[in-house]
């Protein structure tokens, strides 16, 4: 869910025009999980830009402000959000710690990086939500460390129905700055795609497993 309607639009205005969002109707993406895409998100470039890069730092410190109060700690999940879950912890004065997707094979065998007490609790940092299914092993992991987790905040989502029915069953809350409608209806006002290009991704967007194929 987008808590602000002028960030949303914003943020996807910046994501646009950094091209963290590459949009390629015409010769389509190709996910890991095999689907064809007209489009592909790399929030990690954010970092590349520092006024951007603070900007949705600032946003989402708020944003976890108006939402949940301070949480005990901020945890970022492996390995596109670590960098500004970092950054959101470090403004809002607060632990940093962070999740991978599953224990290191060697070492401590940590899945979770950095100090956890049990009972804390944590606002997870997320970079990109498509399926849900990677931040929600996150959130899984945390708390079967023993953490009271108060919700997760994410700089941007597909919006899939698949993400929508696995945070549903979870009770997880998700907030995000900016989605795919907002993305799609600032590209379109701004002549970043074209009309014919408009209707393929939101063709896309109806049934993206099945897309292309």
């Amino acid at each position: 869910m987008v808590l602000d309607k002028n960030t949303a639009k914003k943020t996807a205005e910046l994501l646009l025009q950094i091209n963290a969002i590459k949009l390629k109707p015409e010769n389509p993406f190709t996910w890991a999980s095999g689907w064809k895409s007209p489009i592909y998100c790399d929030n990690r470039i954010i970092l590349s830009y520092p006024s951007i890069r603070n900007f949705v730092r600032e946003e989402m410190a708020k944003q976890v402000e108006a939402l949940y109060g301070k949480p005990d700690v901020i945890a970022g999940v492996a390995t596109g959000a670590i960098g500004i879950g970092a950054l959101v912890a470090d403004y809002l004065g607060l632990p940093f710690i962070y999740v991978r997707p599953e224990p290191k094979s060697h070492g401590r065998q940590n899945q979770i990086e950095g100090l956890l007490e049990d009972g804390q609790s944590v606002v997870i940092i997320e970079d990109l939500i498509s399926t849900g299914k990677s931040s929600l092993n996150a959130a899984n992991a945390l708390s079967n460390a023993g953490a009271n987790i108060k919700g997760m905040l994410a700089i941007f989502t597909y919006g899939f129905d698949a993400a929508t029915i696995n945070f549903e069953k979870t009770g997880l809350e998700l907030h995000t700055l900016s989605d795919y409608a907002h993305l799609i209806k600032q590209a379109s006002e701004t002549g970043y795609i074209k009309e014919d290009q408009l209707n393929t991704l939101l063709e896309w967007r109806k049934d993206p497993s099945q897309w292309n194929k």
